[in-house]
């Protein structure tokens, strides 16, 4: 099998087991136990499972984040951003990004708790970082300098705040609270002049940084 078969394949395997996962993390959560069975309901064994997820949880939920990334990024593609003021860019963006990942509301809140725990921390960050970095360069984002790093927090942090209204009040006070972060800190060229990123901002800061280029295997 060529490299690009093989790619081919584990990628259609990937996506097989996640939408089995989805469907069990709803009673079972983000679990090796699930991760099992998702796996032997898409028709790989205990062996063939650890080969194709040596992460197990950890790996489905990262490929639910970037499934969630990528249908984002197909949602925005009729819009053109050039069209849109700075803080509409981010609206729309952040809101396709909720959109995709509460397509899956009960499996959603059951990978929320899972990232949210202390020895699953780096990962959650480094894809709130992917998901932030993806939507930053879908606005036509092209920082080299330390703003790179700092818009990529702020969004981030954005994100995680505004899902975790949208779960436990809603949409509609999420997309409050998200209009209300956007017009307090409005473009990022009055970010820094408006936000101090503080606590878990610049904790975000100092991990996304860290873990840009490597850090915890998804």
């Amino acid at each position: 099998m060529s490299e690009t078969a093989h790619d081919d394949f584990a990628a259609e395997a990937e996506a097989r087991v996640l939408d089995h996962a989805l469907t069990l993390a709803s009673d079972q959560g983000w679990t090796w136990t699930m991760a099992y069975a998702a796996a032997k309901a898409a028709g790989f064994s205990a062996g063939e499972a650890e080969l194709l997820l040596p992460n197990g949880p950890k790996d489905l939920a990262a490929l639910w984040s970037r499934r969630c990334d990528a249908a984002a990024m197909a949602a925005l593609t009729g819009v053109d951003p050039a069209t849109l003021k700075i803080r509409e860019r981010i609206r729309a963006a952040v809101r396709a990004r909720l959109e995709a990942v509460m397509s899956q509301p009960t499996a959603t809140r059951r990978w929320a708790g899972f990232l949210s725990l202390p020895t699953h921390a780096t990962l959650g960050l480094r894809l709130a970082w992917e998901s932030a970095d993806g939507l930053w360069r879908w606005a036509g984002d092209t920082a080299t300098d330390e703003n790179h790093y700092s818009k990529r927090a702020i969004l981030a942090e954005i994100l995680i705040s505004t899902l975790a209204v949208w779960l436990n009040a809603g949409e509609n006070a999420a997309l409050a609270h998200l209009d209300g972060r956007i017009e307090a800190v409005m473009a990022f060229e009055r970010f820094k002049a408006k936000v101090k990123l503080g606590g878990v901002g610049r904790s975000l800061a100092e991990v996304l940084g860290r873990v840009r280029y490597g850090g915890l295997g998804a």
